[in-house]
């Protein structure tokens, strides 16, 4: 029980000071109107706050402030985690170059690879250990350092990968905070589990326990009808912190990747969409898993509380099956979602139309 605290201290920290960010953001116009600031990928209607990502740092930086030892890495989540909500903030206010907004998260990822975020191994489904830190560059600068390029590399790229598809999987009134809470609880119990074996571990259970708060304290002013979104910030944080915690969790990146199965299956498909379009991959449209959903005539609501439930399930998975089993079921999902996009695209029509904000 004294490993929830920090969950039950992150929970109550944010959803105590979003009434507070909503008042902000609305006194600094930190807000989304679709008459003014029209965006293919919306599904909202009428005026609301941005700026979630303030209210979701304050809440995370207050339980990491109490239950976590200031480490260098710790550090270096902190100073990502600011960095990415100060452009979210920004963004808030008036849309920033999404080139410019990948090179921040560029730059946040390589400040946590930098302290020591790197992946050293891969579990190979088909039996045994791919090493990543067999390849080891040390040199003298105030001290001792060593670089280990593939395995800094994969981390850069894995955190940079899970910032966007966890972006891109945010449309839906309490869409995002819902199934970033349970990604971030699973991870800590595979944490968990390895912590009898290292203590250090311990460190990375809190730290995900503290994630899994934050964004369940947010989730009651975000789900439908939602009085605050989480803006860029927020969602850029989500996945920088998910991202994260698939590393530390002994490298589990099998299991960060089954627990997010849907938006990484979703932005797979969407990368490529776009791609075979000829349009750039980070420029927003009306293709996404969600937005297919509503399609159908989904309320928001259930469109949610669909991935929520899918996330959990996967999550219990994930937790008890081997590597290869893993594998497996991602790859069955894998083909589901694409069978699903493919039934949309050409059936649509055969369908009921949508119930225009119904939640």
């Amino acid at each position: 029980m004294q490993l929830l605290l920090p969950l039950v201290i992150g929970a109550a920290a944010t959803w105590i000071i979003t009434p507070l960010v909503i008042q902000i953001a609305l006194w600094f116009r930190l807000v989304d109107d679709p008459k003014i600031r029209y965006h293919p990928a919306h599904t909202h209607k009428g005026i609301v706050p941005r700026a979630g990502g303030l209210a979701l740092l304050v809440g995370f930086l207050a339980s990491v402030i109490l239950f976590l030892p200031i480490t260098k890495l710790i550090l270096g989540v902190i100073v990502g985690s600011v960095l990415l909500v100060i452009v979210g903030l920004a963004d808030d206010k008036q849309d920033v170059n999404p080139y410019l907004r990948l090179l921040t998260n560029a730059v946040a990822a390589l400040v946590v690879v930098g302290v020591g975020a790197g992946i050293p191994y891969i579990t190979n489904p088909l039996g045994g250990i791919l090493r990543l830190d067999a390849w080891r560059v040390s040199f003298t600068f105030f001290g001792q350092h060593s670089v280990l390029p593939i395995a800094d590399l994969f981390a850069f790229l894995w955190i940079m990968w899970t910032m966007n598809i966890v972006g891109w999987s945010a449309g839906v009134d309490g869409q995002m905070p819902g199934f970033v809470a349970i990604s971030a609880f699973i991870l800590g119990l595979l944490s968990l589990r390895f912590s009898l074996s290292d203590p250090s571990q311990l460190v990375v259970t809190v730290l995900a326990f503290i994630v899994s708060g934050a964004f369940l304290g947010f989730l009651p002013w975000n789900f439908y009808p939602q009085k605050i979104m989480p803006g860029y910030g927020g969602k850029t944080l989500a996945g920088f912190l998910l991202g994260l915690l698939g590393i530390l969790s002994y490298g589990k990146l099998g299991t960060a990747l089954l627990v997010l199965g849907v938006p990484m299956i979703d932005a797979a498909y969407t990368l490529i969409r776009r791609l075979g379009k000829k349009k750039s991959p980070v420029l927003a449209d009306r293709g996404h898993l969600h937005h297919r959903l509503l399609d159908l005539g989904w309320g928001k609501r259930r469109v949610a509380l669909f991935y929520w439930g899918v996330s959990a399930i996967l999550g219990a998975i994930a937790l008890s099956v081997t590597s290869a089993q893993k594998v497996f079921t991602l790859l069955l999902l894998a083909v589901g979602v694409g069978g699903f996009f493919v039934w949309v695209n050409f059936f649509t029509q055969f369908s009921k139309p949508q119930d225009p904000d119904s939640g």
